[in-house]
């Protein structure tokens, strides 16, 4: 009786849109994934990609990127113009955009709700509430004073010319917010996103799945002559699964797949990194993209056991270092899809030296050599104890996952071979992440992705006074900490490279990290996928996006 109901239902709609003329257009839908569950979606506070993916389409920045300039290239978006710089590149004065409005939310007690300079200054000046601990306020530090001087012009002065001040205001933590939303929800404001990007939340069903709905009140924005957001909806999956990825995408679940997994390289791609013959013929298209991004395994220098500034410390991490085989973990953890990290800063990210040489490589010879001097001594069991005689355990922390757990095995064999024992401890990133702020890790490997693509977003990730910020491995070197302050008020210049090549040696010098590997992403998108290109420093490219009519779903 039900499927009877049904049936006459469907075939009284269908009579409903005959008699109308003609039939409504399909909803243009994005199928995508993220490869972590997303936190609280606050600007001022998130900072893991997942969560700053989203923000991007739910928030508006002053700034954005030109979606397709290379190199890169700022544009207004929020803002009417380009900014107005005087007092020799202190002063940035915006005219902002008078077509700005909030999305909808009981917070606005059924206002339209317009975004002002007023909501700017009350945003940016949230990045300083000791409260939130963003870990974006390092960003601000050298900001004198934020002021609206009318309704829709916001003045910033800073304290001294920052040559990267404009690409901090084109990231997702420098957003507006609306000061209605954050005291209507208090602690909570992170799980009531209400922005003036492109889209709005439709569902979300945390860590697992979320849907965009398309802002059609955002302000008349074209590319290519189609106003954006192109798309109605975006459905997002949650999928940690590097397998459940890359099958999900092969079965037409998901729209794009960025970043192909190493473990997973032979199910997509031949032994030179082509298109396997079978997804050419199905119109699947490959596009390489070095990503603007540094593996490191950096360790705690406040740690008792592998801190520290003295001779003896210095030659346990150095020994390390010596003991990661760049090599194999290129071959076979990377599957050749990775260049070997020779300074923080990958290709293509401003201030690289292609020229500069590390003084050190896979030496597992030096590196019992150096332990044996330090006075590491290797017992009968064949780890070294500690140069006063005490045990000698390395605990480094992993994602609990596939390839973390192929990674731990790397590191074990990498560490024995010089005669270092390692224990491993498994958690979520994410947890990993909270408990090194705290400084409660020995070591953990991990991966930092351009805010934006200068030099200066790498290597403040070892500045002294990022410590329980960025700067997971809580590095505090008053060289190196003069160096960088003196570099960073330098533009693009030889002269900021030489610095930049100095601040490389001190940590060649002291190993506060391991240098890992830059990635190139092996990038797949389906045949229905319209204007897709990835960007070198946004997350997403969702509202450029458009598909064509298909079956695969």
């Amino acid at each position: 009786m039900g499927r009877m109901l049904k049936t006459c239902a469907a075939a009284v709609l269908a009579l409903a849109v005959t008699v109308a003329g003609h039939a409504e257009p399909a909803p243009k839908v994005l199928h995508a994934f993220l490869s972590t569950g997303e936190t609280a979606l606050d600007p001022a506070v998130a900072s893991d990609i997942a969560s700053l993916s989203l923000l991007e389409n739910l928030f508006d920045p002053l700034l954005r990127y030109d979606y397709l300039a290379r190199p890169v290239k700022l544009i207004p978006n929020s803002a009417a113009a380009m900014p107005v710089l005087s007092d020799g590149g202190k002063t940035y004065t915006f005219r902002l955009r008078q077509d700005v409005y909030f999305t909808p939310d009981a917070a606005f007690h059924g206002a339209h709700r317009q975004a002002t300079a007023d909501d700017y200054v009350y945003s940016l000046k949230r990045l300083y509430d000791p409260a939130l601990k963003s870990p974006w306020l390092y960003l601000f530090d050298g900001v004198a004073g934020i002021e609206a001087v009318d309704k829709f012009t916001l003045r910033i002065r800073l304290k001294a010319p920052d040559p990267n001040f404009l690409f901090y205001l084109a990231m997702p933590a420098t957003s507006v917010v609306a000061h209605e939303v954050v005291q209507a929800y208090g602690a909570q404001a992170g799980n009531h996103p209400v922005g003036t990007g492109p889209f709005k939340i439709g569902t979300w069903k945390r860590s697992d799945q979320i849907v965009l709905l398309a802002n059609r009140d955002f302000r008349p924005t074209e590319f290519q002559g189609q106003r954006l957001p192109i798309l109605d909806r975006i459905d997002i999956k949650i999928v940690e699964e590097y397998q459940s990825r890359v099958l999900g995408f092969l079965n037409g679940e998901f729209d794009f797949l960025e970043q192909v997994p190493e473990s997973m390289k032979e199910m997509v791609l031949t032994a030179d990194n082509q298109l396997q013959p079978e997804l050419v013929r199905k119109g699947i298209v490959l596009a390489p993209f070095p990503v603007l991004q540094t593996y490191y395994m950096w360790m705690n220098m406040d740690d008792p056991l592998i801190g520290g500034y003295s001779k003896d410390k210095v030659a346990l991490r150095r020994a390390i270092a010596l003991g990661y085989n760049s090599t194999e973990d290129i071959a076979q953890m990377k599957k050749g899809l990775a260049l070997p990290a020779v300074t923080p800063l990958p290709p293509n990210v401003l201030g690289n030296d292609p020229n500069y040489r590390s003084p050190v490589a896979y030496d597992p010879a030096l590196a019992n050599a150096l332990l044996d001097r330090y006075g590491y001594r290797k017992g009968k069991n064949g780890y070294r104890t500690q140069p006063d005689g005490k045990p000698l355990t390395l605990v480094m922390h992993s994602e609990a996952s596939t390839v973390g757990r192929l990674r731990d095995e790397l590191w074990r064999k990498n560490l024995n071979a010089i005669g270092l024992n390692v224990t491993f401890k498994s958690d979520k990133k994410t947890e990993i992440i909270k408990a090194s702020r705290l400084g409660s890790v020995m070591m953990f490997e991990t991966n930092w992705v351009a805010d934006f693509p200068d030099g200066d977003n790498f290597y403040q990730l070892l500045y002294g006074p990022n410590a329980g910020r960025a700067n997971y491995a809580r590095f505090n070197l008053p060289a190196y900490n003069q160096r960088y302050e003196q570099a960073r008020l330098m533009g693009e210049s030889p002269q900021r490279t030489a610095l930049y090549d100095e601040l490389a040696q001190l940590i060649h010098a002291y190993t506060p990290w391991v240098l890992l590997t830059h990635p190139i992403s092996a990038d797949l998108q389906q045949p229905w996928l319209k204007n897709y290109r990835r960007h070198p420093v946004e997350f997403t490219n969702w509202r450029y996006l458009d598909v064509a009519a298909h079956t695969a779903h």
